[in-house]
């Protein structure tokens, strides 16, 4: 009988071996949703990254951060997401919004969404929001200043994000900080929208618009003239969240390739401007 029961126990640990071999060793796929800003630059990131871990597999998702806020909230499957600003991240962190509501009691506030696995978010990057032109800059715009008066004027087709996605709520920002008003502007014909922020870079490069405003970093990628970045004081800092988002079934590795990618990847990053937000 003895015997018997240490043939089953040999049978038992036999058959739950390759299964934790499995879990260590098998292929991990990691689905990233991050800014479109940030395409030309993870691409090659998750390449390297790939080179050095041949068992993750890594799928990426990018486009505005309002879109990929919304594809998170009806339940795609995502393992990290990186937003283009604060606000899309916040909206999917219940830390976040039960610190607010407790400042800010509100009865009729719905229940916070939960997607974020808060412990894991930081600042990753920061970014500049800059005034670009089309070759030749057919307009001769020089500055934001220089544009505000060209606005106002009627003189000038300004290429823009719509105001979901965040280089466009940056915008609104610098149309306060000049009082301009965009309904009218846009009533007037004088914008024409993106619905992020690559969209807005390409009416730039085809010279479908005058001038655009965009990160600088995405000008640097398309080859696109600068003319002037925007301070603080215009429409605050551009920064850029990450965090592991709850549902994902690698944590682990997810947190693990966020980690590569502010560290190994900074170089990457940093080549077309990005600043990297060190610990």
């Amino acid at each position: 009988m003895k015997r018997f029961f240490a043939l089953l126990t040999a049978l038992a640990l036999l058959t739950a071996l390759p299964a934790c071999g499995a879990k260590t060793d098998g292929p991990v796929e990691l689905v990233v949703f991050a800014a479109a800003s940030m395409q030309e630059t993870l691409t090659e990131i998750g390449e390297n990254y790939r080179a050095d871990h041949q068992n993750v597999n890594l799928v990426f998702n990018f486009d505005s951060s309002g879109t990929l806020k919304t594809q998170i909230q009806e339940g795609a499957d995502c393992d990290i997401f990186i937003s283009a600003g604060q606000k899309q991240m916040d909206e999917l962190d219940a830390a976040v919004v039960s610190a607010v509501n407790a400042d800010h009691p509100d009865e009729n506030a719905e229940e916070p969404l939960d997607f974020i696995a808060s412990y894991t978010r930081f600042d990753l990057l920061e970014n500049k929001v800059a005034l670009a032109v089309p070759e030749g800059n057919p307009k001769d715009v020089g500055s934001f200043d220089e544009l505000a008066e060209l606005l106002k004027n009627g003189e000038v087709l300004l290429a823009i994000g719509n105001s979901d996605v965040p280089v466009g709520q940056y915008t609104q920002k610098i149309f306060a900080f000049y009082g301009l008003d965009e309904t009218a502007l846009n009533a007037a014909g004088k914008l024409t929208y993106g619905s992020n922020v690559k969209e807005v870079t390409t009416h730039i490069s085809e010279g479908a618009a005058d001038c655009g405003i965009i990160y600088a970093t995405d000008a640097f990628s398309a080859g696109l003239t600068v003319v002037d970045t925007a301070v603080p004081e215009m429409c605050g800092q551009v920064v850029y969240p990450a965090a592991v988002v709850k549902n994902s079934g690698n944590p682990d590795e997810a947190q693990a390739f966020l980690e590569y990618v502010r560290s190994d990847g900074a170089a990457v990053l940093e080549s077309v401007g990005f600043t990297v937000l060190r610990p």
